[in-house]
């Protein structure tokens, strides 16, 4: 049943909360932020009065509103609202850990309507798994490591984590990748959770920051705030933790704000793939050989291992690096088939002889499940890779391990039922959600049939505010030669957005050679909100990113520059390959419009207030401006003038 518990206004027996909250939106807009200094424009008025009906009806909505129209504002005053109402926790989608910093650092969007509104706002985060230390990892390397980074991460680890004597029957949160800042992208990978780890059978699962972390935010009252790919995670793990007698990684939400909506799809996709370790089966079935089990099911074990083994060195033999990717192409040729259908038999064989070894009681029921539960998902991985046009697929390497990873072609059917039947209010939100107003391909995308939609423009005066100069690459050296008295005729100040990760790395092993008169920062040495913290403080400091495309909100002189080093396409990597593969005319269904929804987010990073000033420099190759102008320009703020 609803209740009023917490409302900042009343409703009584007679009255209807809709009516009353849209009196207290008005309120809040007209009255309350005015006079606590706030700037309220009329596009926000009208989004936040568009979110009302789709509250009241439970429907789904996009949200297109330009930057500085105060979308966060609009949709943080409803979501505490109905959560009070309803009385379950609002979610908030963010497209990355970026996007969620916005929202919760000090003088960030929540605290500002706190202050703004005298209301205490219950907000906690949900991380996905990788943000926090693994404690047994880290216990292990521990004693081999001589790396300080490390040394210093576990010198911070509390003592219970450890001392499994003790009788501390509450701990106290810890483990949070932002808890050690220090820690560079690279190393965090070394003692950070990974799917390798078995944590259902790990002495320390009760300790651990991630379980720790997760209790914690279950019992939020107003708003939870996770990640694309962790409310991803969320649904296509539900039913399965269910079933395993384990709570939802999320609890039941009021509603569903998806804040740079239109990222949802590759998080949706990317949340319901398999990822095969080459050592993970040998782990669990050396488990199995170690239980008290019939010869039969040993020969059978051998044979898997033995044909997994030669698989996983197929794919790394044939494996074909992509450029601005980690995914590796591989391909299922006849012979490659052959041998998957011979272990896809022999997994299956092996799943029958589990139920007569478990029958005889020779198995410890534990391991059973553990084994039993791996050994299915096993088998379903090998039915999709045997299944022609249903999955994509590729592998990662790194120097631990080669990981096979599947992912389904398409993700709408599952979305359309697991997420979008549920009668909550979704709302989508996002300077870039429609093509040229459309929004159609966003929505079909994602299997949603029912929507409603507006756009409202940015109140910003670009003419006056931005200087919009194209360049054209013709040499890289030259090329980082300009960029570099950019920055230094700008005195600093900039962001320099990449496309790949390996551009990135290009221009940073160009720049060390050079003395700079202000500091250089890197996406990836250090956690991101420290990074990016350093370069709001640091205010002459340069930012070179390949991520930070959308969700990076830097007002002020810290920011008065954006360089655009390459048109950011997407890269020929097997997911894209394979949504090239389901439309008629790739380039213009796929490439670009990736191309320009990025472009319009990467330059929206430099105006983000009314005083805020600056220049945008964008490189293109001479063939991709011959080829693509008419749709650049055509999405850009202003003409852009050619140096």
């Amino acid at each position: 049943m609803a209740n009023n518990y917490g409302l900042p206004f009343q409703v009584s027996k007679t009255e209807n909360f809709y009516d009353r909250l849209g009196d207290y939106v008005g309120d809040v807009f007209y009255d309350i932020l005015p006079e606590q200094g706030f700037e309220t424009r009329d596009e926000q008025i009208f989004m936040a009065f568009q979110l009302e009906n789709t509250f009241k009806n439970k429907r789904t909505i996009f949200a297109e509103a330009g930057v500085g129209t105060g979308k966060t504002l609009a949709y943080l005053i409803y979501a505490i609202c109905y959560a009070r109402y309803i009385g379950k926790p609002a979610i908030i989608s963010c497209a990355d850990e970026t996007l969620i910093e916005q929202l919760v650092k000090k003088g960030g969007d929540i605290e500002k309507l706190e202050k703004a509104l005298g209301m205490n706002v219950d907000v906690r985060l949900a991380k996905a798994r990788e943000n926090y230390v693994c404690a047994r990892k880290l216990d292990q390397l521990i004693e081999v490591t001589d790396d300080r980074d490390i040394v210093k991460v576990y010198d911070e680890i509390p003592d219970f984590v450890f001392d499994t004597s003790s009788a501390k029957k509450t701990f106290e949160r810890y483990g949070d990748r932002k808890e050690y800042p220090w820690v560079s992208d690279e190393t965090w990978e070394k003692i950070a959770w990974d799917p390798l780890q078995q944590c259902s059978t790990c002495q320390l699962r009760h300790r651990s920051g991630q379980t720790l972390n997760r209790e914690y935010y279950r019992h939020a009252k107003d708003i939870i705030i996770c990640s694309h790919d962790f409310y991803m995670e969320h649904v296509w793990t539900k039913e399965s933790r269910k079933r395993e007698g384990q709570i939802p990684l999320l609890p039941e939400a009021s509603a569903v704000i998806f804040d740079e909506g239109h990222l949802l799809e590759f998080s949706a996709q990317k949340g319901l793939t398999y990822r095969f370790h080459s050592e993970t089966l040998n782990q669990v079935l050396t488990g199995y050989m170690g239980q008290d089990v019939r010869e039969e099911s040993l020969y059978l074990i051998e044979d898997i291992l033995t044909l997994h083994e030669d698989w996983f060195d197929i794919l790394s033999e044939s494996a074909i690096g992509v450029t601005g990717s980690n995914r590796k192409e591989v391909e299922a040729t006849a012979a490659m088939l052959d041998l998957v259908s011979n272990l896809y038999e022999k997994v299956e064989k092996l799943l029958d002889q589990l139920v007569f070894d478990a029958e005889m009681f020779t198995i410890d029921g534990y391991h059973l499940k553990i084994i039993e539960e791996y050994l299915e998902f096993y088998h379903y991985g090998l039915s999709i890779f045997l299944k022609e046009d249903e999955g994509i697929f590729w592998i990662e390497e790194n120097q631990e391990t080669t990981t096979l990873v599947l992912m389904p072609r398409l993700v709408e059917d599952v979305l359309k039922k697991e997420v979008f039947s549920k009668k909550i209010p979704f709302v989508f939100s996002s300077a870039t959600l429609s093509q040229g107003g459309d929004f159609s391909y966003l929505a079909n995308s994602l299997g949603i049939d029912d929507y409603d939609s507006f756009t409202v423009e940015s109140p910003f005066d670009y003419e006056s505010q931005m200087q919009l100069i194209g360049r054209v690459e013709k040499d890289k050296d030259v090329k980082w030669n300009e960029i570099s008295k950019q920055m230094l005729d700008n005195k600093g100040s900039s962001l320099v957005l990449f496309s790949t990760m390996e551009e990135m790395e290009e221009f940073r092993n160009w720049a060390k050679e050079l003395n700079w008169p202000f500091e250089l920062l890197f996406e990836g040495d250090k956690e991101i909100s420290e990074i990016i913290n350093q370069f709001q403080t640091d205010t002459s400091s340069v930012l070179c990113a390949h991520h930070l495309w959308e969700g990076l909100d830097i007002p002020g002189e810290a920011l008065t520059q954006v360089i655009i080093s390459s048109l950011p396409f997407p890269p020929h990597d097997p997911v894209f390959k394979a949504k090239r593969k389901d439309v008629t005319d790739p380039e213009r269904e796929v490439d670009v419009p990736y191309m320009l929804l990025r472009l319009r987010q990467g330059i929206g990073r430099l105006i983000r207030t009314n005083d805020d000033h600056g220049k945008i420099h964008l490189w293109v190759k001479e063939v991709e401006w011959n080829k693509y102008k008419k749709e650049i320009q055509s999405v850009m703020p202003i003409e852009i003038k050619w140096d």
